[in-house]
């Protein structure tokens, strides 16, 4: 059975799109449009990975990676952004321990290929 992804973004169309994409090779994914929806459905449901955008309303998704590392420290973070400034935001994921980055808009091989080879 292939890795549970839950995806965090607070665009419809891109949590769409990933959903559709990571169904097409077999994982199950759940979806979050928000931070706090994310860690409600991390408290009942086990996740391999989570692909989580940084610039999101309320909470941000830089908060939302501190608060899994603490609650869920196996889980493997994948941080997404596309904001200006993006760069800043994914050296900051990085280092508040996403294991991996990636730049929007996505390379769909890009985002698949990062996601396995975080869940080896």
């Amino acid at each position: 059975m292939k890795a549970r992804i839950l995806v965090v973004d607070d665009d419809p169309g891109t949590l769409a799109s990933l959903t559709r994409a990571f169904a097409l090779e077999g994982y199950t994914t759940l979806t979050a449009s928000s931070a706090a929806t994310a860690l409600r459905i991390l408290e009942n449901e086990s996740v391999d990975a989570v692909l989580s955008d940084v610039v999101m309303p309320d909470m941000d998704g830089l908060e939302l990676i501190q608060l899994i590392r603490k609650t869920r420290p196996a889980s493997k973070i994948i941080a997404i952004s596309g904001g200006s400034g993006e760069r800043n935001y994914l050296d900051a994921a990085k280092f508040l321990g996403a294991h991996d980055t990636l730049k929007k808009p996505l390379s769909l091989q890009e985002l698949l290929d990062t996601v396995a080879s975080q869940l080896i």
